[in-house]
């Protein structure tokens, strides 16, 4: 190429046809795409400036002072535009995320633990805070720890397939457990004497669900083994627990009952202040004397030792304490029923 090809005039309207398409440019997109054609190696300008190196020496120096002044003047302008639009671009953003403090708030809806959850929690708190240690143990048991260490007799009601659900195959004499007792049996042959346990937990029975009865509930048993025991203990343990779940006005009644774990055995019920309806009776559980036998099969000497054991229904002590009247508001996971016990989670 000529040196006269690389005239003023050439520069002038490289640098003018960079700035009417830079000035067309309306987004800070479209400005990042369009770099390489206005002011990179695609550039009217760029390709000028490599025309350069095919002048005469002498020319070199003028021709390098003409484009660089040129390509200044583009930067310049490209700078300018560049930090419009990003501006622009960023007032566009804070606008379409923009928050209306004068709109009615949105609230996301908070959970609930469940309310047998946390019933089982404050009994638990009830009883380690008279020195008690919690126990657990399997929901899938061995059939005798759940029957025959408790003196249940092989022709018991409770074991028929009725009540009880056996698993496949029934030889190898797995259930699952209905109720918590087991546990007490495993903590008298797993710890030192003297114990002072209570169970809460799961169990399983073959009921039909309805307003009052479930296949799957939950129950708390308590059980203190040590020398020199007596109802006397018993009656003040429960009295005491029936205070704090409702109220000082509480007070129990123990009524002679059967079970097959305890002698001499109780019913216990509880007069409840704050009924639905007024304050009254209500059966609230079962509890005695460790039965000798139940001490035998777990290795202990019964003239040594003796002890009591208590249990209720979680579900039975929601329903009166806090006038729950249909189970299936207990089994049906909606939050509406938790939530109106406390959003605690």
């Amino acid at each position: 190429m000529q040196v006269s090809e690389l005239s003023q005039k050439q520069v002038t309207e490289a640098l003018k046809a960079a700035l009417g398409v830079l000035a067309e440019i309306s987004n800070a997109g479209e400005l990042r795409a369009q770099k390489g054609n206005v002011i990179g190696e695609n550039s009217a300008l760029s390709k000028l400036n490599a025309l350069i190196k095919s002048l005469p020496n002498d020319q070199k120096a003028e021709a390098g002072k003409l484009i660089g002044a040129a390509k200044a003047e583009l930067q310049a302008a490209w700078d300018a535009k560049e930090s419009e639009l990003a501006k622009a671009e960023r007032a566009e953003q804070l606008e379409s995320e923009r928050v209306d403090l004068t709109a009615a708030p949105r609230y996301l809806r908070r959970g609930a633990r469940h309310p047998l959850s946390l019933l089982m929690d404050q009994i638990s708190d009830v009883f380690v805070g008279m020195g008690w240690e919690i126990a657990d143990g399997p929901e899938l048991e061995n059939e005798w720890f759940n029957f025959d260490a408790l003196n249940f007799h092989p022709d018991h009601p409770a074991r028929a397939m009725q009540d009880t659900f056996f698993v496949s195959p029934v030889e190898n004499h797995l259930l699952l457990r209905t109720h918590t007792s087991p546990v007490q049996v495993r903590s008298l042959l797993e710890r030192e004497l003297p114990v002072y346990i209570l169970c809460p937990g799961r169990v399983f029975r073959t009921d039909e669900l309805d307003a009052t009865h479930t296949p799957v509930f939950h129950q708390v048993e308590g059980l203190a083994i040590d020398k020199g025991l007596t109802m006397a203990d018993l009656r003040g343990t429960l009295e005491h627990f029936a205070r704090v779940m409702f109220g000082p006005d509480a007070k129990i009644r123990l009524r002679p009952s059967y079970f097959p774990f305890t002698e001499p055995s109780a019913e216990l019920d509880v007069w409840h202040p704050g009924a639905k309806g007024g304050a009254r009776w209500v059966e609230w559980g079962g509890c005695g004397m460790v039965n000798p036998n139940v001490l035998l099969a777990a290795g202990i000497d019964p003239e040594l030792y003796s002890g009591f054991a208590f249990g209720m229904g979680i579900e039975r002590t929601l329903m009166f304490r806090n006038g729950v009247t249909d189970m299936h508001d207990m089994v049906e996971a909606d939050v509406r029923f938790s939530t109106q016990f406390g959003s605690v989670i």
